[in-house]
């Protein structure tokens, strides 16, 4: 048995048995090994970012990492966008990168580069394999590292004479810790902040934004009238018909800042305080009034959900809730197409259990009251900003839920950042419905030119903006791709298409141009 083969070993005994690559001359071993080990799905993506927006998609569903496989520290760097993203979503995630052979490394090779100092860039874990016989016990502390609550990135770092060179075997799994419990005193001290009276909120981060933390936390506020947040940006929060509505801080300054004005107490649940995405002139960068004390109930390690409930135990909380979202189809949209339309035409058809993967942008703006009637679904959000991830989230979630609907809501000028995800999608027969909202611009940046108080954009500035001249056909790049696309005219069309989309199977994708 060689380092590669022990390696994957390793992995599918500790329960990563998916790996998302796009591998080059130093992973050729591991990519031969992948035959002897028939318990490893492997999964080709053709752009390094692709490979890890689809892991982090994945393990936002199931709460176990994929692996991924990238070709040196080229391949990393093309990769770290959606890295990024997925560290700010607390996502376990396992990146194993090919390295030149130790004895190699001292001639600066032309792909030579510091591959450890990349990863450290967004991982919480960094080991190079420089032993064969050490590359199964690294994978074990590998897969631990990246279930170390609340998830982070573990990057290993795999020469390739370690993956050629004999090696003893699998190493044992690793049992990461625990997420950590909170002490009785801090549950106190909540409990006697949410009894003073004063205005309060819950904002909730992470897992406990699942429905059965959310169920809690409206408990609590029902108890007490504290109001129940959620992050803008959050990696999951599982809404729909029966589960707990959840207002989210927007994204808009203005608007965030009136979302939580005359608050005197924020209780943070595996949160940060909310801040604004970017810098405005004359606007702050603290959302909290001044006088607002913010309180920790967790950390983001720590177990946000048992926390809740022992916060609503102490607090007697009310055993049900009236807060609970109550399916409401609206009527199928006709006529003229809009965003508003679109979104309509999705709430009535969604089918039960959905993912949606938004990327949606400007388009998506207020699709949380546009989808209040939806079905029990879930939804993932770009996490740190960095587009690009919409397609891949999407594809991963695919291959963690082959059992449910995946529906892309996506931008274009996002897409474009990662569209061989299509490619993916059609090679692996995922049922994924694209939804790309087609508005030949980078839309967002005409309000962010205003919300900066840039000069308004000459001849020069508005072509950085747009994306006409030429139009991007997303029907044909689509079926390029390998995936049935066609584009809506109306709304008539659209209801015709999505329902069309969801009840087939395998990716397809409808375009629809806006504004």
């Amino acid at each position: 048995m060689n380092g590669a083969q022990s390696l994957i070993r390793t992995l599918v005994n500790a329960g990563v048995d998916v790996c998302f690559m796009n591998p080059g001359t130093s992973e050729m071993h591991f990519v031969s090994a992948l035959d002897s080990v028939p318990q490893m799905r492997a999964v080709l993506g053709l752009f390094e970012g692709v490979v890890t927006g689809a892991a982090d998609g994945y393990a936002r569903m199931t709460g176990r990492p994929a692996a991924t496989l990238l070709h040196l520290g080229p391949g990393m760097a093309n990769g770290i966008a959606n890295l990024h993203n997925a560290r700010r979503a607390q996502t376990p995630l396992l990146n194993i990168v090919g390295e030149h052979a130790t004895y190699h490394r001292q001639y600066d090779a032309p792909l030579h580069s510091d591959i450890e100092a990349l990863a450290w860039t967004q991982s919480a874990w960094v080991r190079t394999s420089m032993r064969s016989v050490d590359v199964a016990t690294d994978a074990a502390a590998a897969v631990a590292a990246a279930l170390t609550p609340p998830g982070q990135i573990a990057t290993l770092i795999l020469p390739a004479d370690t993956a050629w060179g004999a090696a003893d075997g699998p190493a044992a799994p690793v049992m990461p810790p625990p997420a950590g419990r909170v002490e009785p005193e801090r549950i106190v001290e909540i409990a006697a902040v949410l009894r003073s009276g004063e205005p309060a909120a819950i904002l909730l981060s992470g897992q406990s934004l699942l429905a059965e933390g959310a169920t809690f936390a409206s408990r609590i506020g029902q108890a007490t009238g504290a109001r129940v947040m959620g992050n803008r940006l959050t990696a999951r929060i599982e809404r729909g018909a029966g589960r707990p509505e959840v207002e989210r801080v927007p994204y808009p300054v203005d608007q965030a800042v009136a979302m939580l004005a005359g608050l005197k107490h924020l209780i943070l649940v595996g949160a940060e305080a909310p801040v604004a995405f970017f810098a405005y002139p004359g606007k702050p960068s603290l959302l909290a009034p001044p006088d607002c004390r913010i309180h920790h109930l967790t950390l983001p390690h720590e177990d946000g959900i048992r926390a809740l409930a022992d916060l609503a135990d102490d607090l007697d909380a009310p055993a049900e809730i009236d807060n609970r979202m109550q399916r409401s189809a609206p009527s199928l949209p006709t006529g003229s197409l809009t965003v508003e339309k679109i979104w309509a035409a999705v709430t009535a058809l969604m089918p039960e259990n959905a993912i949606v993967s938004d990327e949606a942008i400007t388009a998506g703006r207020a699709a949380a009251a546009w989808t209040e009637g939806a079905p029990p679904h879930d939804w993932l959000h770009i996490t740190g900003g960095s587009i690009g991830q919409g397609l891949p989230v999407a594809t991963g979630a695919a291959v963690a839920c082959p059992d449910r609907k995946v529906l892309a809501m996506q931008a274009d000028g996002s897409a474009m950042y990662t569209l061989q995800s299509l490619w993916t999608q059609a090679r692996e027969g995922l049922d994924v419905v694209t939804v790309l909202f087609n508005n030949r611009s980078y839309a967002i940046l005409e309000g962010e030119l205003r919300g900066v108080q840039a000069p308004e954009a000459g001849s020069k500035a508005s072509q950085m903006i747009s994306l006409a001249n030429p139009d991007l056909d997303w029907v044909h790049l689509a079926k390029g791709m390998g995936v049935p696309a066609t584009r809506a005219e109306n709304a008539d069309d659209f209801v015709t298409q999505l329902r069309r989309g969801i009840e087939a199977e395998g990716p397809v994708l409808i375009e629809v141009r806006i504004g």
